[in-house]
C-alpha cells in the first residue's frame, strides 16, 4: 500500500472509528466487552517493523495498543526489535564499520548467523535504520527510521493518548527471556523499571506483557500486577489443518531447559488453561488454534493450487469448524488475543474471498477479545462491521458521535 492509499485508508478509519457502547457490551461473546486491536510490531503491513513512525501510524489507523518486542543492547537498554538478531530487520549488514560483528549465536538451542543486539551499545544501535523484513511488502521506507527504545515507545504512546483524548496502551513482548538471562541481560526487571518510571506498573495500567515462555511470566507475576499473557506457538499447518510441532516451535523454551515434557498445545487444554490462569490473565494463541484451515486439494500429502492462480498458499485452503479454545479460555477467566492477522490475499483462505474484514468478523464472532494485526486499519474496519451487526445501539451511537473507545 502506497502513502496515498494509506492517507485514504486513514480517512476511512477516522470516519468509521470503532467505538464501544458500554451499556450494551454484554450482548457480545467477548469476555470483557468489545475486542481490542493491537498494532502488531506497529503497522508492519506498511512500514518497517518496530519504529516510532510505525507505532504512530498504527494509532492513527485506530489501534488500541501497539506491540514493541523487546531485546537488550550490550549496555542493558531495552529496544524494540522482533529478534535479538538484527540482520533481517535493520541495515546493519550494509554498514562497513560493523562487519566484524557478524557471528553465529545459539538462540533457544538453534545456531543462527547474524548481528546480535547484545553486541551493540545503544549509541551504536542508534546508527542503524529499520528495514521491512518481508519480501512481498513495500520496501520504499527501508533505511528511513531509527530503532526506538522502550522508553521512547512509551513516550510516544502517552503523547498520542493526549492527542486522541482516549487511552492507548502498549503490549510488550519479552523476547527469548532464557537466552537473555544466559547473557547476563535479563529483561524482566528492566521492563518493570521502565513501567514504574512511566507510572504504569499497576493493575489498571494500559499494559499487557506477553511471552512465549512460562517461567518468566511466573517471575513477573510475583513482582507486578500488570496484565500478563501467555503466548502459544506452533511451527506450521499440515495440509489437513492439524498443527505441526517441529522444534524449536514445539514448546516453551524454558520447558526445554527444565526438561518439562509436553507441547504448546498442552497450554490450551482445559487443564493447561487452568494452570495458565494461576499466573496470567490471558492467552495469545496462533490463530489456527482457534479455527484452522485445510488444503482444499491434497495430492500425495501435499497442498495443490485450488484457486487456479498458479501458486500454493493460504488462499488454497478452506476454513474448518472452530475449536473450543475460546470458550475454554473464557471459562478459565482468561482473555484471548490471537495472532497474527495479515491482509494480503495470499494469506486469506477461500471462504474470506480475499476480504480481510471477513476473517476478522469470523474471529470476533468466535469471541476473541482482541487481535494482533499487521494492518490495523483493516482490523478496525472488521471490528466496526462486527459491532454494527452484533451490538445493539452501536449504529445509533456512532451516528450521534457519542460512543466511547474501548
Amino acid at each position: 500500500m502506497k502513502p496515498t492509499r494509506l492517507a485514504a485508508a486513514a480517512l476511512l478509519v477516522l470516519a468509521a472509528q470503532t467505538m464501544t457502547v458500554q451499556t450494551a457490551s454484554a450482548a457480545l461473546p467477548q469476555l470483557a466487552g468489545p475486542p481490542i486491536v493491537i498494532g502488531h510490531r506497529g503497522l508492519a503491513g506498511h512500514l518497517p517493523d518496530h519504529t516510532l513512525e510505525g507505532y504512530a501510524l498504527a494509532i492513527e489507523m485506530g489501534a488500541d495498543f501497539v506491540e514493541p518486542d523487546l531485546v537488550s543492547t550490550k549496555d542493558g537498554v531495552l529496544i524494540a526489535r522482533h529478534e535479538p538478531n538484527l540482520i533481517a530487520t535493520t541495515n546493519v549488514k550494509d554498514i562497513a564499520k560493523f562487519a566484524s560483528r557478524k557471528r553465529i549465536a545459539v538462540v533457544d538451542g538453534v545456531p543462527e548467523e547474524g548481528f546480535f543486539a547484545s553486541d551493540f551499545t545503544l549509541a551504536e544501535i542508534k546508527e542503524l535504520r529499520a528495514v521491512q523484513p518481508m519480501g512481498g511488502r513495500d520496501h520504499g521506507f527501508d533505511g528511513w527510521y531509527k530503532i526506538p527504545t522502550l522508553r521512547e515507545v512509551i513516550a510516544l504512546v502517552k503523547r498520542k493518548t493526549l492527542e486522541k483524548g482516549h487511552t492507548i496502551g502498549i503490549y510488550p513482548e519479552t523476547k527469548h527471556p532464557t537466552y537473555h538471562k544466559s547473557l547476563g541481560l535479563p529483561l524482566e526487571d528492566k521492563l518493570l523499571d521502565e513501567l514504574t518510571l512511566a507510572g504504569w506498573n499497576h493493575r489498571t495500567a494500559p499494559v499487557f506483557i506477553q511471552s512465549f515462555e512460562t517461567a518468566n511470566l511466573r517471575e513477573l507475576r510475583a513482582k507486578t500486577t500488570v496484565h500478563l499473557v501467555q503466548l502459544v506457538d506452533a511451527n506450521d499447518l499440515n495440509p489437513d489443518g492439524t498443527l505441526d510441532f517441529t522444534p524449536p516451535y514445539d514448546k516453551p523454551y524454558d520447558w526445554v531447559v527444565s526438561g518439562r515434557k509436553g507441547l504448546f498445545s498442552d497450554l490450551v487444554t482445559p487443564a493447561g488453561l487452568a494452570e495458565v490462569a494461576t499466573y496470567a490473565d490471558g492467552i495469545g494463541p496462533w490463530k489456527y488454534y482457534l479455527q484452522t484451515t485445510a488444503c482444499k486439494l491434497i495430492v500425495n500429502g501435499a497442498c495443490q493450487d485450488a484457486n487456479g492462480d498458479g501458486v500454493v498458499n493460504e488462499a488454497d485452503r478452506t476454513v474448518l469448524p472452530p475449536t473450543t479454545v475460546v470458550a475454554d479460555a473464557h471459562a478459565a477467566k482468561l482473555l484471548v488475543h490471537p495472532y497474527t492477522f495479515r491482509s494480503e490475499p495470499s494469506r486469506l483462505p477461500l471462504e474470506d474471498g480475499a476480504m480481510p474484514s471477513s476473517e476478522y468478523q469470523r474471529f470476533f464472532s468466535l469471541g476473541v477479545d482482541g487481535v494482533f494485526s499487521d494492518f490495523a486499519e483493516d482490523a478496525v474496519a472488521g471490528r466496526s462491521m462486527f459491532l454494527l451487526k452484533n451490538l445493539p445501539g452501536y449504529r445509533a451511537c456512532l451516528l450521534k458521535g457519542t460512543c466511547q473507545h474501548p
